[in-house]
């Protein structure tokens, strides 16, 4: 008999039978068993998946440490900072869209030289309660974020109260020249090189040779105004989807940059880029108090106006070099035109495209759609 029990045949028709009554009387539970086994496989791959993904990427909890995040209208921006040791990227956006007193401001600082603690952050974004002892220590970028953009709506406010009166009163022709002499572009040049005075007293007073980018833009109802000092950049996209350049880098190996040190008597080199005096790798900035001391850099603006009723835009693009260093101007246009309708208009997607494609900056998009293309509620 056990002989009999323990031949192949015998054993083999036994698992059949075992088989045959497990799936007619206990196909539920079988079935339980297969679908857990199959989902342990899955959860098993995803952290497989997951791990070599954060292998490949360096880890990026780490590298959003910092992410910033800003939607209001029409308006969005994403910043991360990425593969940096700090963050130091900053942004403003000012707006009066329900009274119309003075035109949207909207910037991009991207500084250099160290970041301030977050206990200096929280004196710093107190405006109205700054101190000079609390100026001393700001780094560069946080300067210009806490006091450009407010000095720029108090003199709107003033200009456009002043041309307002012009009208109602119907002054005399001399008079009103006097007073039109004023313009958008001029009141951004003034308050920036304002601003970078006051920057440099404070940041020398402490030895702090920090400084920063400077993209500030002026929209009204028929004109967009831009100023650019450094190599943060804006570009625009008109109703043809085609990419107008807001802005123009200032970098050691242009021409004219190149010419200007050589004549203040300084140089560039080649250490990883082009830097001036073999330290800063844009040839214009805010801050960097050094630099400016040897007359090789400079903090002069270079400002575009561009007429909204000609161009129609759909969008502008305004972001530090960290997008830049991954995207063309022409590939950022088509890349957000096609996201617009993303909760960020497609700010947060470029930016994480951008840190997938290798960016080592801080990388901070803003998008403001014109209107016509905006979806406000």
């Amino acid at each position: 008999m056990r002989y009999f029990l323990l031949r192949p045949e015998t054993l083999f028709l036994l698992c059949i039978s075992l088989a045959l009554w497990s799936y007619f009387f206990h196909t539920d539970e079988v079935k339980t068993i297969v679908k857990s086994s199959r989902d342990a496989v899955k959860m098993v791959k995803g952290k497989v998946a997951e791990m070599m993904q954060n292998e490949r990427f360096g880890g990026l909890d780490a590298e959003f440490s910092k992410t910033w995040e800003f939607k209001s209208n029409n308006v969005a921006v994403y910043s991360i900072q990425g593969r940096r040791d700090h963050m130091e990227d900053r942004f403003e956006v000012l707006t009066d869209i329900v009274n119309k007193t003075h035109p949207s401001i909207f910037g991009i600082f991207d500084g250099h030289g160290g970041e301030v603690s977050d206990t200096d952050q929280t004196n710093v974004f107190q405006k109205s309660n700054l101190s000079p002892s609390a100026l001393d220590y700001q780094a560069a970028a946080d300067f210009a974020k806490a006091n450009l953009p407010d000095a720029l709506r108090q003199q709107l406010l003033t200009y456009e109260r002043e041309k307002e009166r012009d009208r109602e009163k119907d002054k005399e022709k001399d008079d009103k020249k006097e007073r039109v002499s004023l313009s958008y572009p001029s009141i951004l040049e003034h308050q920036i090189l304002t601003l970078d005075r006051e920057m440099l007293d404070k940041l020398s007073a402490t030895y702090n040779e920090a400084g920063t980018t400077c993209l500030v833009a002026l929209l009204s109802e028929k004109e967009l105004t831009v100023a650019n000092v450094g190599d943060s950049r804006g570009v625009l996209c008109d109703k043809h989807g085609n990419a107008i350049p807001l802005s123009h880098d200032h970098k050691p190996y242009q021409l004219k940059e190149r010419k200007r040190i050589k004549k203040a008597g300084g140089f560039i080199s080649f250490n990883g880029s082009w830097r001036v005096q073999g330290i800063l790798a844009m040839s214009r900035s805010l801050g960097d108090y050094p630099l400016k001391n040897l007359n090789v850099v400079v903090p002069d603006p270079d400002i575009m106006s561009f007429d909204l009723d000609k161009l129609q835009p759909e969008f502008m693009i305004l972001a530090s070099d960290g997008l830049w260093d991954t995207f063309s101007n022409e590939e950022a246009v088509r890349f957000i035109r096609e996201r617009l309708d993303e909760p960020h208009f497609g700010a947060k997607s470029i930016v994480l495209q951008s840190f997938y494609r290798g960016c080592p900056d801080n990388i901070t998009v803003m998008v403001v759609k014109f209107k016509g293309k905006t979806n406000e509620k």
